[in-house]
This record gives structure tokens, sequence and C-alpha cells, in this order.
């Protein structure tokens, strides 16, 4: 899986300093609050007397205040108290919550498989037209289809994320003579190098709460899709393939000669063993003690590092793009949140709009930590938390790449929220690729 859903503390430091001003307060802002804001660019909203919006997902703790912080003006102007809500535990709590009647008005998943499965369930409701125009005007249509369901659209996208970044530290890169590298084969020999030199290749963590798991399925999904193509990619996704079928088998089997490898991993935490239970979030911070040299992780993993790190080519820690099977091969995997209605009112669909407008998406991603595929983005808005989010931006706008949304997140979620993640736990814990790949595709339903 690949979402922004899995995310834990959002370090302040990679934030900004503007931002910190703005987030000294925990939960909703005031709606009333905000005397001074010019309300002109919300007056297409209409104007609500107290109206309140719940809303519930997966992104809690700091990033969960930069969200209140990026709709607060939207509240003054338009009287509309959103409540928002974060859980660890929100692909369960999900579907508890709307199984009992106590769903919320809004909820962001970061899988559109899930999303699926509450729409075949009939809990959601389709979007609004003005939910609509927004997404094909400032989103692609395979970011509008993955808030389709059988043809019907019920879900703008929200943030973004870019899976298949290699976190490292600069200095400790050219103390030692090491090379970021351009392909699939270089990344071996880059491993083998630094082994050699007494050194720890990897840090890794599977560990992500009532989600551990998900961190192993970003690194299956990038290698199929390195290795095998797109068009493999998109069978194997949607079943049209084996889910052991020998080509993901061979995926995973690569992912294993790296960080199922003793003498490769898991710098600053132990042996392979201690995979499963290290905290994603915390997997990559060894990196700063020079106590590994790389972590696999998506682009939300600039607001893990400690306040005070500096993301930069010559900082304190970057990151490269996992290459492909040949240098310069523009594949890109990655997910974000999607934005669907439990309910309709027109309070609901005011803030369901606004959230897929670009004047959303340009404050949000100015405050730091985030990215989006927004087309009205201007990738500048990014630069509080450095080049890396602004290239990401420009990235994901670049017609030119192969985008691929999170394998996991697209399958049935008993699937990909369910029997992948533990196929993931069970293998790194010493199963083998094919007998745990097996047991996942024998759970397809």
């Amino acid at each position: 899986m690949k979402h922004t859903h899995r995310r834990a503390a959002l370090s302040l430091g990679v934030v900004g300093a503007a931002s910190l001003a703005l987030t000294g307060c925990v939960g909703d802002t005031d709606p009333q609050a905000g005397g001074d804001t010019d309300c002109a660019q919300y007056e297409e909203y209409g104007t609500f007397e107290g109206e309140t919006v719940s809303a519930y997902g997966s992104i809690i703790d700091v990033e969960a205040d930069l969200l209140n912080e990026s709709w607060a003006d939207f509240e003054s102007c338009t009287g509309i108290d959103i409540e928002y809500e974060g859980s660890g535990e929100f692909e369960t709590q999900i579907n508890v919550r709307a199984q009992g009647g106590n769903a919320p008005d809004l909820a962001f998943f970061p899988q559109p498989g899930l999303l699926a499965t509450m729409v075949a369930q009939e809990h959601l409701v389709p979007a609004a037209e003005s939910v609509e125009a927004n997404v094909d005007e400032f989103w692609s249509e395979d970011w509008k289809g993955y808030g389709t369901v059988e043809d019907e659209f019920y879900a703008a996208p929200l943030m973004a994320n870019i899976k298949g970044y290699v976190w490292y530290s600069p200095a400790f890169f050219e103390e030692n003579g090491y090379e970021v590298p351009t392909t699939l084969d270089g990344v071996d020999e880059l491993t083998e190098q630094i082994a050699a030199d007494g050194n720890k290749p990897w840090c890794v963590g599977f560990g992500s709460q009532e989600a551990t798991g998900w961190p192993g399925t970003d690194w299956l999904e990038d290698y199929v899709l390195r290795l095998h193509g797109p068009e493999v990619y998109d069978q194997w996704v949607n079943h049209e393939i084996p889910f052991d079928d020998p080509r993901i088998v061979e995926a995973l089997d690569r992912v294993g000669a790296l960080i199922k490898d003793p003498d490769y991993v898991n710098g600053g935490f132990g042996d392979v063993s201690t995979i499963a239970g290290t905290d994603f979030g915390e997997a990559g911070l060894p990196i700063l003690d020079d106590e590994c040299a790389m972590h696999h992780q998506a682009s939300f993993y600039a607001g893990f590092w400690p306040e005070g790190t500096t993301i930069a080519e010559d900082g304190d820690v970057y990151a490269f793009l996992l290459p492909g099977v040949e240098e310069g091969a523009p594949a890109v995997t990655g997910g974000g949140e999607l934005v669907g209605a439990f309910r309709e009112s027109e309070a609901i669909t005011a803030v369901q709009t606004f959230l897929a407008s670009d004047t959303w998406a340009n404050e949000r991603v100015s405050l730091g930590g985030v990215i989006s595929a927004n087309s009205g983005v201007d990738p500048a808005a990014a630069e509080t938390s450095g080049q890396l989010l602004v290239d990401s931006i420009e990235m994901l706008q670049n017609p030119e790449t192969s985008f691929r949304f999170d394998g996991s997140d697209l399958m049935p979620g008993a699937v990909g929220a369910g029997s992948l993640w533990k196929a993931m736990v069970d293998w790194i814990s010493g199963a083998e690729s094919e007998t745990v790949l097996k047991q996942v595709e024998s759970s397809w339903p």
C-alpha cells in the first residue's frame, strides 16, 4: 500500500517556520475567527449558518492540524465548521461505523479498493456535479478513475504522494564514494559495495499499528512496475493474472535479495527479525547517525525527519527515485486520498467541492509536507518543504511520467488492506515468496 494514511506524527521541522505559528492549536479552527480574511474566492460555495460537516480519515497528529489550518478561511467565509477526526485504525473503523449507522459525512479514503467496497455496500452517494466539474478541470482521467466505481463518479482526489523514493545522507555517500544508482542493477551493486565496507545498506520498518505490513507492499509494487512494466502491473492489480504469477514471485524475490539478507539490514535496529516490528516512521532515522545508508519510503516521509533536518542535495538527507531496469525509465508508483460522501446536503457538497479545487490544493501544499496531483497547483507552493517536493509535483504534472496508483490500494479491501499486509509480515518473518503470494491469491474475493 502507498498512501498518506499510514503517516504518524509529521515533524514540525520540515513544515517550515511559516507553518509553526499556524499549528500551535490542536483541533478545529473557529469558523467565526479570521475577520481579516478575503472571502471573495469562497463566495461560490455559499453561506451557511453554523452548519457542521464531519470528516474522518487516517491523517493524524500534526498533519491533521495542518488540514484544519488549510480550510480555516473556508470555514470563516462560509460558516461551515469542518469537524475532522483522524484515526490510525481508519481502514477497520470506517467499516464498523458505516455498518453501524455512525458514518461521518465525508471520509478520506487512502485506498480506491476500500472506496469501491463502500460503494458496493451502498454506503456512499455519488459526487455532485460541482465536485465532478473541479475534478474534470484539475485532475487527469486516471485520477478521476480512482474515484469512479462502475462508471459512476463518487470521490475526488485530495493529496498525493510518490512512492519508491530512497532516502539517504548526501554527506555519508560523499564521504564513502557512493554514487546514486541509475538502474536496478546499480541498486544491487551499491548495496553490495556498502555492505563490503562494513556498513548496513538498508534500514527497514513494516510496522504501522493496525496497518502493519503495508510498507512491504510498496517494495513489491515498485519492483513489479519496474521489472515488468505498466501492462503487467495493471493485469496483476486487476487480477487478470494470478497473484502468484511467476513475474510477481520474481519481483518479490528481487526485493528479498536486498532486505532479507542479514548483511544488508536492519541498520540501527538489529537483524532481519526486527523489520516486522519497527515502525515505518522511525525506520529511516538511523540514516542521520550513519547507522544505515538507505531507507525506501514515499515522498511524504519528508515529514518524518526531526526538527531542524535539512532536506536537500547537500543537506542532512535527500532522496532518489528507485530507478528502472534501464536508465531514465519514467515509472512511478504513488497514492493519495479520495473524498467520498456518506450523505447529501448543500454544506457537504460545498466542502467536497472546495477540497477538489486548486484553491484548497495550493493552500495545503504551501503549509508544507505534502504534494498534490492537482494541475492547478503551483509547484513553487511546496518550496517551504524543499526542492524534493517541488520536483515531486512537477513529476506528477509531467504527461511523460508513467504513473500507477499504489496497487494494494486498488485491490479489494480484503486483499489490499488485509491478506497482503499479513503476507508481507509472514514473508519478512521467513516465509517464501511463492508461498505467501499463493496465500494472497487464495484470498482474492
